[in-house]
């Protein structure tokens, strides 16, 4: 079961804790869902690993929907940390370890994706560079040197961002 969230007449202020039951409900849907989200990452970050990019998409509306679940409960821990580090003390404890395994994890996830990003993008400037190359007349300039191409040599290159 979620935690009360904030409430439509004042978004930006979450409704305090008030019961022990309360406090523990908000433990136990974060850990939940960092336990969760940890597996959608663990999975994409195998799909990319392994060069399955085409496949990282049927997961990315459940990483969204865990990752705003996530979002939301840890404002409300926030909010309410030292009532909840008061109340529960221990589980408060169990949480933060969990939540600094969780960044760890989420940093080798990020770097993943960027290493793919990068050679991605290493690619499509390659294959570009190289269309140009090839568009662009072969003359000699005044010194006798093959003459660069013209940055309008050929069209730019488009890609679909979609998966």
């Amino acid at each position: 079961m979620a935690p009360s969230r904030p409430s439509p007449a004042n978004p930006a202020a979450p409704p305090p804790i008030a019961t022990v039951a309360e406090a523990a409900r908000l433990i136990g849907h974060l850990a939940e869902v960092m336990a969760s989200l940890l597996e959608v990452l663990e999975e994409e970050t195998q799909l990319v690993r392994s060069g399955r990019i085409s496949e990282v998409g049927r997961i990315e509306p459940r990483k969204s929907e865990l990752a705003r679940l996530y979002i939301a409960d840890a404002g409300l821990v926030k909010a309410n940390g030292h009532y909840l580090a008061r109340a529960l003390p221990r589980e408060f404890d169990e949480l933060r370890r969990g939540h600094e395994n969780f960044h760890a994890l989420l940093q080798i996830n990020l770097a993943v994706l960027a290493t793919a990003h990068a050679v991605s993008e290493g690619i499509i400037r390659g294959a570009a560079g190289e269309m140009a190359r090839k568009a662009a007349p072969q003359t000699y300039g005044l010194t006798g040197r093959a003459s660069a191409p013209a940055a309008s040599a050929c069209p730019p290159v488009a890609v679909s961002r979609r998966l």
